[in-house]
């Protein structure tokens, strides 16, 4: 498949992610959908990432430490529902973790 499509269909991913993402914290218990379209996009993000590796580089970790980033960004909702920490808190660590992990994609560092 074409790299460029696979790139544009991650980042329609991710921005599909962060989209549901401020609308599950900010939003309550009255964001299922926002939900729905949270786990959708987590999935669908993680299919493409893998589609553009082809074969994971078992010698390279820097795509170990991306699959980490994104199990964090998984549970962060829970962790504002939760009140395990505040919400703005939740949504400044998964930005940070999405800068990181977009660093992680460009630079390949280890």
């Amino acid at each position: 498949m074409d790299p460029f499509l696979l790139k544009t269909l991650h980042l329609a991913g991710v921005f599909a992610l962060f989209s549901s993402l401020g609308a599950t914290i900010l939003g309550g218990s009255r964001a299922k959908s926002a939900s729905i379209l949270h786990g959708i996009s987590l999935v669908f993000i993680l299919l493409i990432g893998f589609a553009m590796l082809k074969k994971p580089p078992m010698d390279a970790y820097w795509w170990m430490v991306k699959l980490g980033l994104w199990l964090f960004i998984g549970v962060a909702p829970v962790f504002a529902k939760r009140k395990v920490l505040p919400a703005p808190a939740v949504l400044a660590l998964c930005i940070a973790a999405a800068a990181a992990s977009a660093w992680l994609g460009l630079a390949k560092p280890f």
